[in-house]
C-alpha cells in the first residue's frame, strides 16, 4: 500500500481531484464509506452522498469554529493505494484501513472524543481517499509534521496483515544449508606463555602466519604455528595481532585472544580504562588533578566529548529514520544528563588542586601534634623516680644532660 497526503484550504476545494476526468471506466460510484464527525454526533448520516459532506461544511465547522488561529490549509487528505496484483478490498475492509491510518496518525484515536473529524470516500478502484480537519474539538491543532511516516509505516503493516507482501525466495546457492563451514584460526596465549596459532589447514593461512613471524610445526597434535619463545610479550602481541589483521584481509575467520590484541587499546573505552587506572594509582593531588583535568576539560575533554556523540547520536537517527524518535529521545536525555554532570562538575579540577595546599596543613598540624605528644610522653613520670616520690618533670629539669664521650679504658695489673 501507498499513501500519499496533502492539504488544501476547505473541503469543497478537493472536489476537483476527487470528482476530476479520470477515465470513467476505472471509477466506482463516488460513496462515503466511514466517517467520525465527532461533535457533529448523530445528526449528520454516515453514508450519503460525498459532495454533500465535503461542500456542506461539515468537517470545515472546527475551523471556522476558532477563526484566525486556524491553518492557512486545514483540510488534511491521505489517498491510499492498493497493490494491482492482489484482489480489491471491499468497502468494509478499506473502512478499517481508514480507522487504522487516523489512529496511527493521531487525527482521531478511538479513545480521544475531543479529535479531528473525518470522512473515508471511495471514488476508484483499489483506493480510498480520507479526508479529514486537522483542528480538533477542543479548539486546538494536530501537529502533521510526521504524518506522512506514521501513514507510510501503518500501511505497511496494513499490507503485512493483509498477506500483500511479496517476499522472494532464497536462492540456494545462498541459503544457509548449502554454506561450506568456514575454518576458524584461533590465535591464542598458552598457559606457558608462548602464543600458538591453530586451525590454519591451507596453504595461504600458512604462509601469512610464517610471514608474520610465526614458526609452522606438524606432529601427532597435527599443523601448527607457534612463536619463538625467546619473543617479548610486547613483541608476541604486535605479531599476533598483525597475523590476525592479514588473515582478516584475506577473508579468514580469526579469533584473536584478548590478551594479545593490542588494537582494542586505541578504542575510547580502553582510553578511558587507561585514565581510570591513572585515577587509582595516583599519590598526589596534583597529579589527581592532571588525570581529571583529561576528563573535565570543558573543551577537550572526554566527557564533554562523551556529550557530543549523545547528541549527534539523536539527530542522527532521526535523520536515517524519523519514525525513530523514541529511540532519538533516549540519546537526546543521556545527552541533558552529561550536560547537567559538566556543570556539576565545573571548577572541580581546580577544587582538587587546591585541596594540596589543605592537606599540606594538616599535615604539618599532624605532625606538630605527634611531637608534642612525644615531649608529654618524655616528661610523664617513670616507675622507678615515683617510686621514690620524685617528681619526674624536676629531675628532668636539675639532671645535667646525658652527652655520649669515649669510654676510658680500665687498666689492670
Amino acid at each position: 500500500m501507498i499513501a500519499h497526503l496533502q492539504r488544501a484550504t476547505t473541503t469543497a476545494a478537493l472536489i476537483p481531484a476527487l470528482y476530476g476526468h479520470d477515465d470513467p471506466r476505472y471509477r466506482l460510484r463516488p460513496r462515503l464509506i466511514d466517517a467520525d464527525y465527532r461533535g457533529a454526533g448523530k445528526q449528520l448520516p454516515l453514508f450519503g452522498d460525498p459532495q454533500e459532506v465535503l461542500g456542506g461544511g461539515v468537517l470545515d465547522a472546527p475551523a471556522t469554529r476558532i477563526g484566525s488561529r486556524a491553518p492557512e490549509r486545514p483540510v488534511w487528505m491521505c489517498s491510499v493505494r492498493s497493490d494491482p496484483r492482489h484482489p480489491d478490498l471491499t468497502d468494509a475492509q478499506w473502512a478499517h484501513v481508514a480507522r487504522r491510518l487516523v489512529t496511527a496518525t493521531g487525527l482521531a484515536p478511538a479513545d480521544d472524543p475531543n479529535g479531528c473529524r473525518w470522512a473515508a470516500i471511495r471514488t476508484l478502484d483499489r483506493s480510498v481517499h480520507i479526508v479529514a480537519t486537522v483542528v480538533r474539538e477542543d479548539g486546538g491543532v494536530h501537529g502533521t509534521y510526521r504524518d506522512a511516516f506514521h501513514a507510510q509505516a501503518e500501511c505497511h503493516r496494513i499490507a503485512a496483515d493483509l498477506g500483500h507482501l511479496n517476499r522472494s525466495a532464497p536462492s540456494f546457492t545462498t541459503a544457509k544449508d548449502y554454506r561450506m563451514p568456514t575454518p576458524v584460526i584461533a590465535i591464542s596465549l598458552e598457559p606457558s606463555g608462548s602464543v600458538v596459532a591453530k586451525g590454519s589447514s591451507d596453504d595461504l593461512s600458512a604462509a601469512l602466519l610464517k610471514h608474520a613471524g610465526f614458526k609452522q610445526i606438524e606432529d601427532w597434535h597435527g599443523r601448527r604455528h607457534r612463536l619463538p619463545s625467546s619473543t617479548a610479550r610486547p613483541d608476541s602481541a604486535a605479531i599476533a595481532t598483525h597475523a590476525a589483521e592479514m588473515l582478516r584481509a584475506a577473508r579468514y575467520d580469526v579469533d584473536l585472544d584478548p590478551q594479545l590484541d593490542i588494537e582494542p587499546l586505541n578504542t575510547a573505552g580502553q582510553q578511558l580504562l587507561h585514565l581510570t587506572d591513572q585515577l587509582r594509582a595516583a599519590t598526589e593531588f596534583d597529579e589527581l588533578a592532571g588525570v581529571l583535568d583529561n576528563l573535565l576539560d570543558p573543551d577537550d575533554g572526554a566527557l564533554v566529548r562523551l556529550q557530543e556523540a549523545m547528541e549527534i547520536a539523536s539527530e542522527q537517527i532521526t535523520d536515517l529514520d524519523p519514525e525513530q524518535y523514541a529511540l532519538s529521545d533516549r540519546f537526546g536525555v543521556a545527552s541533558d544528563h552529561l550536560v547537567a554532570a559538566q556543570a556539576e562538575l565545573a571548577g572541580a579540577v581546580d577544587e582538587v588542586q587546591r585541596a594540596k595546599s589543605h592537606t599540606a596543613g594538616a599535615a604539618d598540624r599532624r605532625a606538630s601534634a605527634s611531637y608534642s605528644a612525644a615531649v608529654r610522653a618524655a616528661r610523664a613520670t617513670s616507675p622507678a623516680v615515683a617510686a621514690r616520690g620524685v617528681n619526674a618533670t624536676a629531675a628532668t629539669a636539675t639532671a645535667p644532660p646525658s652527652v655520649a664521650g669515649p669510654r676510658t679504658p680500665v687498666r689492670t695489673r
